[in-house]
Formats: structure tokens, C-alpha cells, sequence
């Protein structure tokens, strides 16, 4: 311990020596004297013998000038024992003692002295001067606390640390510390009489701007005097600063690209172990279908992927290490490769030409879940020890928290190909596209212009085809559209007529001569041909006709104003009225047609609720895709096989499953829908359709259409029958197939018609179906020959579930 002066302001911008000060000791021993009263133990004896030697020069209990501080060096290292535990290492303590408020330093630690100045010259340190940390504005915020706590008994004012940074001489990285000075033995005392301070106001303006010359005014520094002494500590936090430089990183991670990124976090980990030979590398797990991927993009963060992409082996030894090395994550730790023996250990290889010559691998955990590694190396021999893992504990969250971020990530860009490309995916298919995006962005970063979605399909798979059709909703529909026509041209020519009478307008006597046309011709069959006529006859004669004459004034018409105005009031009424009955969602003109559609939203919205709950009601036994497609009524397609979960061993028994579970729901489908007809406004019924096909097919994914469609000319044939037999009659009769309250099921293969035939059986013993089963005969498709078909009645009244 050494009494050296040594002014820590020197060059910078807070002048220490404008402030009037004075060294005592009086304070410090008072409050021994206090100590040694209350003492009981021990203590009390150790007490009175350091006031003995305190008190033992009377020049040390009067104010000490700066210069005689070093006639007192035993009393000073009294207090610095009475201070500092006796067991710290003065070498590794940073403690002075300073003129009161004030950084000038008259007595410390070496490891103080040794930290603040040059070695080679004993001056101070360049790089302290430079105040890099602790700025002028916080030593002044400083001492008006202080002034303003023992004078005006103001609270103690919130500052920020004040931080210190340093270039540590042996690994030449930054170090930071906390300036810590304590006023605990300071007294102050106005030279005058004290101002007086509006003290709200001016904790307002110290928490917010503070600004220096405001307080310089308001409390001058020659207003007051301060003796005493201050303590100065400084506190190693680099390990705290790199650790909060990492979560800063996270929190910003938007701002830096990907490189800029990890290389600040890499450096923040050379500042936590103190040692610029010691390198890092981030390896995140990475997962497609829960299976581990190899991302050319995190290359870069990995000093042995790094090392294996020159050997263009990254890939495969990536997966193999790795799929080895996560069924028992732990931690890796080679102090020297040289003692590693290569065989076996090919990375041990990649990394020693690499020139490393010491390696760890730590597993990062994110809840309890392996997230990624952590790589730590040295190109230095006997660099890297148990210690240097050690102090990388505080940063190991905050690495977990980056890898989760960077898989997140991952699985985000997976996601934005799946939109973009593709549409929103059921469950059991999803995990095909997830692949499939993976391998595109996996091709990007090799060759970003060749890259290309590969096509999706699906072999084998067992194909289900159901429909269920809203019974004559095509004549109901024309008969619907009919019955309003006629209301609104039966309306149309009223209001013609009486526009030909009131005004004697000869266009009115045309138009209800083509109304009347049109009237006949929606008697007799018309086509939607037709339908576009009369409603560009209307859109683009009838109405702006009618409009004409309610919009423009009557004025020029040659009526005397009192005639005119009665006759337009009328006009306008009649007028008016016309549109009201032709109102889509209110006019008599739409009753018909809005009656129509109430009851098939009613039928679809009751059987789309039922096919969902179908829908995932399958999906418990064996995973398949399931598309509904919405016509008159709803058809569906159902996919299952093993193509569509590869992870799950695929059974017929899965199959025969789902088509009793089919069966059954279009039983379920015929009861609902017949519930229905009471509630309905227009009486509607369901027809039926099953489509049993005993052979697998392929399916592939069409990007105009966005959903799977068959694939291959055999399997197309499958899709030509599934669309022609919604009408198909059977042979001899002309008798549709399909028929209210039945389910139709038609095939080619006989075998299959016999297993449908035993779960009819079955529903027939539980009372489901009726025991009507047909076997039936079909006319002849458009290229479609020998087609059979059951029928079979639902029990439309029994209790059944």
C-alpha cells in the first residue's frame, strides 16, 4: 500500500481544484470512537488500540494537507484494514482514498495504482483520460447529490453507474468497471447563508435534463467547503457488461444483418472469458418433420462446419455427429487435439487441419430441450481450460435464447414458402410441405437460380369419394327464379302502363309490349342463356327507363306546374315502388329465390358442421387428407395410405375403418338433412353418392389450383367416373340412381361391393339402414362401361346414434 498522489482529473473537462476542500480524518474517527462504545466482543480491545494510533499524531485528527499525506502512512493502512476484509487480495482490490468529493487520489491498493496508470511510466493511463465511460455531467450529478442530501436533506438522486472502460494489457480486450465513490465520511458546509431552492422543481430537473449551468447558478461551488475524505472503488463488472452486450444484441437483433450479429455476440463472449485466443461458434438445431437439417446459412457460425465445407463433407458429417451426439447431449471437452485419436472421429481430423488446438462442444437448453451447441476453440495450446467453461455460465441462457430465436426463424422462412407457394395445409400433409419449402431454401443458398419447388405427390394412397347433392336444386332453382320474374315483370308493366298513361310517353305502350314477350318466354323452359337476356334487357332498358323519368324534372314536359307536380309525386311512387319488389334482400321480386337459398345454406351449413366433426374424428385412427368442395350440396375426397405418414406403419385395416366411418356418416348426413325439411322455408332433400374405388392411386399437388388432384392416365379414368355418375340412371328403368333418404354406392369390382355389403349388414343390425338392399345395373358414361352399384334406405325415423 502506497501513498501516491495522483489526480485522476487531469486533462478532462471536471476541474476538481475549483473545489474548496480539505482532508480530515475527524469523521472517520468519531465513528470509531461510536464503533468502539457500542462494541461488546473482542472488537471493543481492537477498537481502542487503532484510536490510540489514530489519535497518537495530533496532526491527523486536524485537517491533513495533500502533501503531508505521506507522514501517515501507518494511520492510512489502519483504515484501509478496518475497510476492506482483512482476506482480499490487495493485488485484485480497487480501493482508494481521494480528497472529498473529488478524484484526486492520495493513498490505494496496487492493484488500483496498477490499473490506473502506465506501468513503463507510472503516469496515468491515456485511455482513462479519454473518460470513454464516466462523463463530467455524472461526477457534477454527483456532488450536488451530495450537497443537496446533507444541506437541504433532499433524497438521494438516482444516477446511472458510472462506468469505466479499460484495455486490459494481457488479452488486449476491453474491460469495464464500476465507479463507485463513497461520501460516507465527507462533511459540507456553506460559506454563507444557503439559497433557497424550490426542491420539487429541482428533482424535476435533475431526473430529466440536468443541466450543469442551471445548477452552477442556483449553488455556485465557492458557496461551500467539503473535508473529509472520500473512498473510491472499482469494480470488475466486464463479465456483467458482456452479458447484458448479448441481450442488448437480442433485443436488437433486427438492426444487424446475420454476420454483424454473431460476430458481436462472439466478441461479448471473448470479453466474458477474458481471452482474445479463445474463439466461439453457434451451431442452432435445426428440425424439418423432426428431423435434424443441415442449414448452409448457420455454416458460417460453426468453426467445424466451417472447417468440414472446405472437405465438402459438412452435410454428412453434420448429421451423422449430430444424430449421434443428441441421444446423449453432454458436454464435449478436449484441453489438446493432439492426444485425440482420429479414428472414428473424423471432425477430430477436420478441425486439426484447421490448425485448432483445443475444442469444446456445450449443449444449450431451452425448457429442458437441446436447442443447439455452443463451440468454444483455440488455435493456442494450453489456452482453454475447465475455468474458461466456467465463466460462460451467466451467458448460457442467453445463448439458448438465441438459438430458439434462429430456429423460430427457420421455421418461420419454412412457413412464408409454405404460404406463399402453396395454401393453407391440413395436418396430416403439412409435414410433406414443410419438406418440401426446407429443400427449396436449402437449394437457394447452393444456387439461388436454380432452385425450384419440387412437385408434391403422394403414391398409393386409397381414394374415398362421397356427395352429397341437394335433390332437383337445379329445377328448384329455375322454377324459383320463374315465380320471381313473372311477380316483377307482372310489376314491371303495371308501372309502364301507368307511366303511359299519366304522361302519353309512345316508348312505354314498346316496353310493355317486350315485357309481356318475356313474360311468355319465362313459361316456357328457358336456359341460363335465356337469364342473361333478361337481365341485360332490364339492367340496360327497363331500368334506366325508369330512372329517367324520376330523376329529371317534369317542368319541360309542357304541364302546368300544378298538374306536373301532382303527376310527378305519382310517377315517383310507382316508380319507387317497382324497386322496392325488385330489392335483393327485402323485395317480393326475390322471395322465391331467397327462400331457395335459406334452405340450402341451411342443408350445406347442418352437413359441412357434420363432415368436420367426421373429419377429425378419423384422423384419430390413421392420419389421411380430407378436401370438401362445395357445389349445390358438398362433395369430398378422402387420401390415406402410407405415403401420407411415413412415420406410422399403414394397415388395410385403417382403410376397411374409414370406409365403415364413411358409410356410416352419409347414414348420419340422410337423417340430419331429412330433420331438417320442417324448419325449412322451401322443402329440400339429399341425395347420397359413394364412390368405392378398391385400387390406390397418385396424387399430386396442382399450384394453379392449389389442391391435389390425381395423377397418371390410369388414375385420371378415376377422376372422369367420380365427376359422371352424380346423374347417372340405372339400366332400363331411366330411374336416377341417387334417391332422397337412400345411399347409393357405386363400383366396378365386385370384391369391394362385398366388403360394402358387410358393413351394410352391420348397420342394418343396429338399425341404422334399412333392409332394402339393392343391386343395380348402370346405363353406360361417356367412356365409362360396367359400372354396378348398391342402394340402401336410411332409417330416417328410428332413435338411432
Amino acid at each position: 500500500m502506497e501513498p501516491i498522489i495522483i489526480d485522476l482529473t487531469k486533462n478532462s473537462n471536471y476541474n476538481a481544484h475549483k473545489i474548496d476542500s480539505s482532508i480530515s480524518f475527524r469523521k472517520f474517527i468519531s465513528f470509531i470512537e461510536k464503533k468502539t462504545d457500542e462494541a461488546e466482543t473482542v472488537k471493543k480491545t481492537f477498537f481502542g488500540m487503532v484510536l490510540d494510533k489514530l489519535k497518537g499524531n495530533p496532526a491527523f485528527s486536524g485537517d491533513v494537507p495533500l502533501q503531508d499525506i505521506p507522514q501517515f502512512r501507518e494511520q492510512l493502512d489502519l483504515i484501509y484494514g478496518l475497510v476492506v476484509p482483512p482476506v482480499a487480495d490487495e493485488k485484485q482490490v480497487y480501493w482508494a482514498l481521494s480528497v472529498p468529493v473529488s478524484p484526486i487520489v492520495f493513498y490505494g491498493t496496487p492493484g488500483f495504482y496498477n490499473l490506473v496508470t502506465e506501468k513503463s511510466t507510472g503516469l496515468l493511463r491515456c485511455d482513462l483520460i479519454d473518460e470513454s465511460g464516466v462523463t463530467a455531467r455524472q461526477k457534477v450529478r454527483m456532488l450536488y447529490s451530495f450537497v443537496l442530501e446533507r444541506l437541504y436533506h433532499f433524497p438521494p438522486v438516482y444516477q446511472k453507474d458510472m462506468i469505466i472502460t479499460l484495455n486490459d494489457e494481457k488479452s488486449g480486450l476491453q474491460k469495464y468497471y464500476r465507479l463507485n465513490i463513497d461520501n460516507s465520511f465527507c462533511d459540507v458546509y456553506a460559506k454563507g447563508s444557503l439559497p433557497e431552492l424550490d426542491l420539487d422543481e429541482l428533482r424535476k430537473e435533475m431526473q430529466e435534463s440536468f443541466d450543469i449551468n442551471v445548477f452552477a447558478q442556483l449553488l455556485p461551488d465557492d458557496l461551500f467547503r467539503f473535508e473529509g475524505f472520500s473512498v473510491i472503488t472499482l469494480t470488475d463488472i466486464t463479465a456483467e457488461h458482456a452479458v447484458e452486450n448479448i441481450k442488448n444484441a437480442i433485443l436488437d437483433r433486427s438492426s444487424n444483418d446475420p454476420n454483424t450479429y454473431f460476430k458481436f455476440i462472439a466478441s461479448s463472449l471473448k470479453m466474458l472469458v477474458e481471452d482474445s485466443y479463445i474463439d466461439f461458434g453457434l451451431v442452432p438445431v435445426l428440425k424439418v418433420n423432426n428431423k435434424l437439417v443441415f442449414d448452409r446459412s448457420a455454416v458460417l457460425y460453426s468453426k467445424l462446419m466451417q472447417a468440414a465445407t472446405q472437405d465438402d463433407h459438412a452435410e454428412e458429417m453434420y448429421l451423422n455427429m449430430a444424430n449421434h451426439y443428441f441421444q446423449q447431449p453432454k458436454v464435449l471437452f478436449m484441453r489438446t487435439l493432439d492426444g485425440e485419436d482420429e479414428k472414428g472421429k473424423d471432425f477430430i481430423r477436420v478441425l486439426k487441419n484447421d490448425g485448432v488446438e483445443a475444442y469444446a462442444l456445450l449443449p444449450v437448453y431451452y425448457d429442458n430441450k437441446v436447442v443447439g451447441l455452443l463451440e468454444v476453440y483455440s488455435r493456442e495450446q494450453k489456452a482453454m481450460n475447465e475455468k474458461v467453461l466456467s465463466k460462460l455460465d451467466p451467458a448460457l441462457p442467453l445463448i439458448a435464447q438465441i438459438m430458439k430465436n434462429h430456429s423460430d426463424e427457420f421455421n418461420s422462412k419454412i412457413d412464408n414458402v409454405i404460404r406463399e407457394k402453396f395454401t393453407s395445409l391440413q395436418p396430416a400433409v403439412q409435414w410433406r410441405f414443410r419438406e418440401t419449402a426446407w429443400h427449396y431454401l436449402r437449394d437457394q443458398l447452393v444456387n439461388p437460380q436454380s432452385a425450384v419447388i419440387e412437385n408434391i405427390q403422394f403414391r398409393n394412397v386409397y381414394p374415398l369419394y362421397g356427395a352429397i347433392d341437394i335433390r332437383n336444386s337445379t329445377v328448384e332453382r329455375n322454377i324459383a327464379l320463374k315465380e320471381d320474374l313473372k311477380l316483377q315483370f307482372n310489376s314491371l308493366i303495371e308501372t309502364f302502363t301507368i307511366l303511359k298513361q299519366r304522361l302519353g310517353f309512345g316508348l312505354a305502350d314498346e316496353m310493355i309490349f317486350k315485357c309481356r314477350k318475356w313474360v311468355e318466354e319465362i313459361n316456357e323452359n328457358s336456359t341460363d342463356n335465356d337469364e342473361m337476356k333478361v337481365k341485360d334487357f332490364l339492367e340496360n332498358e327497363a331500368h334506366p327507363f325508369l330512372r329517367h323519368f324520376k330523376e329529371d324534372s317534369l317542368e319541360e314536359s309542357g304541364f302546368t306546374p300544378g298538374a306536373a307536380v301532382a303527376t310527378e309525386a305519382r310517377l315517383i311512387e310507382v316508380i319507387d315502388k317497382y324497386f322496392e319488389i325488385i330489392d335483393e334482400q327485402k323485395g317480393a321480386g326475390y322471395a322465391n329465390r331467397r327462400a331457395l337459398e335459406a334452405s340450402m345454406q341451411m342443408i350445406n351449413s347442418s352437413v359441412n358442421l357434420y363432415l368436420d366433426l367426421f373429419r377429425k374424428e378419423i384422423q384419430l385412427s390413421y392420419p389421411c387428407y380430407f378436401e370438401k368442395f362445395r357445389t349445390d350440396g358438398i362433395e369430398y375426397d378422402i387420401y390415406i395410405g402410407q405415403a401420407i405418414e411415413p412415420e406410422k406403419k399403414f394397415s388395410e385395416l385403417y382403410l376397411k375403418n374409414i370406409r365403415l366411418w364413411q358409410l356410416t356418416s352419409m347414414a348420419a348426413i340422410a337423417r340430419i338433412t331429412n330433420s331438417l325439411v320442417p324448419q325449412m322455408v322451401k322443402a329440400l332433400e339429399t341425395t347420397q353418392l359413394i364412390f368405392i374405388h378398391s385400387s390406390s392411386i397418385d396424387i399430386s399437388f396442382r399450384d394453379d389450383e392449389r389442391r391435389f388432384d390425381v395423377e397418371g392416365a390410369y388414375n385420371i379414368r378415376y377422376q372422369v367416373i367420380k365427376k359422371r355418375i352424380d346423374k347417372v340412371r340405372i339400366k332400363g328403368t331411366g330411374e336416377r340412381l341417387t334417391q332422397p333418404g337412400k345411399i347409393a354406392l357405386v363400383y366396378f369390382n365386385a370384391k369391394s361391393a362385398e366388403e360394402y355389403v358387410g358393413y351394410i349388414r352391420y348397420l342394418q343390425g343396429n338399425n341404422t339402414l334399412q333392409d332394402n338392399l339393392e343391386y343395380l345395373d348402370l346405363e353406360e358414361l361417356q367412356g365409362v362401361t360396367g359400372l354396378k352399384a348398391l342402394r340402401i334406405g336410411v332409417n330416417l325415423d328410428s332413435g338411432w346414434d
